[in-house]
């Protein structure tokens, strides 16, 4: 009788638990399900200059192919993302293994180290706006100190793509530095015993040891990032606009501009949730590598 009562007692608080979570959880589920159903069903509608509304099937996606615009913004996208992913890897490694080995460092410097991506991004653009300007800022008058010409760095076709992922890599590379000092945290001690009892030089004991057991952090953070850098937009919204002429305009500069400067709300959906299918691919691939190299 009383395990039958006890039964009873945990499926009662089950219930009422159920019940006081449900509201949010439906609450959540309807903000996220909600734009998401409508963006799909927007993508298969077209509008007319007068707001006319009418029901255009594949015809936003078909459009997709034949855009020059499109495959400009797709190309811009994925050269962002492979050079400001790179970038931020690599120099997000060697920061958290100068912040794993400088155990003395003052706290003060830790802090300064990473804290260019507690900055909010306007912010930041418009520090690096100020520091980039071809006649008053601060990196010219160090070229031009240095005996060597000046750039037009994001006023060149040729530089802006470049000087954006650098943006964007001091910006966040303090954030792939402090995951990857998390990780280095959590790596058994004994096998840097026995390395150092072999005597292994410490870029072999990084190459054979530190390394192939950080991959999976690594690519934890190769997943964050990707993310936000698919679908970049802040950064260049603030600096460039996707200029000069549409040197930097990515997808989602390009969708931003569709539906909110041409208002043609259709096509930019479809264009909108093409990227976030681009996004879905990367992390899935992302996470299989993942698994590929776990310990």
């Amino acid at each position: 009788m009383s395990d039958t009562a006890a039964t009873l007692t945990q499926d009662r608080q089950k219930l009422e638990m159920a019940a006081l979570s449900a509201p949010a959880v439906v609450f959540t589920v309807a903000m996220i399900a909600f734009p998401v159903v409508y963006t799909i069903w927007l993508s298969f509608q077209t509008f007319s200059s007068t707001g006319k509304q009418s029901f255009a099937g594949l015809a936003n996606y078909s459009k997709l192919i034949s855009d020059v615009e499109f495959w400009h913004g797709l190309w811009v996208t994925i050269a962002l993302f492979v050079l400001s992913l790179a970038l931020q890897l690599v120099f997000g490694i060697w920061l958290a293994l100068v912040l794993f080995h400088a155990k003395r460092l003052p706290g003060i410097v830790r802090s300064l180290f990473i804290s260019p991506f507690m900055m909010p991004p306007v912010v930041a653009g418009m520090m690096w706006l100020v520091i980039l300007d071809p006649s008053l800022g601060a990196a010219n008058f160090i070229l031009q100190s240095l005996g060597l010409p000046p750039s037009d760095w994001l006023a060149s076709p040729t530089w802006v793509i470049p000087t954006v992922a650098l943006i964007d890599s001091w910006q966040w590379t303090p954030y792939v530095a402090l995951i990857v000092l998390g990780g280095l945290q959590s790596l058994p001690p004994s096998v840097y015993e026995a390395a150092q009892i072999d005597g292994a030089s410490p870029f072999k004991t990084f190459q054979r040891i530190t390394l192939p057991l950080l991959l999976p952090t690594i690519v934890t953070a190769a997943i964050l990032r990707s993310v936000d850098l698919l679908r970049f937009f802040d950064i260049i919204y603030i600096t460039t606009q996707g200029g000069p002429g549409n040197a930097s305009n990515t997808l989602n500069i390009y969708g931003f501009r569709v539906g909110f400067e041409f208002f043609n709300i259709g096509y930019a959906s479809a264009l909108m949730l093409t990227l976030t299918a681009i996004v879905f691919g990367a992390v899935l691939a992302f996470n299989r590598l993942r698994g590929a190299v776990a310990w």
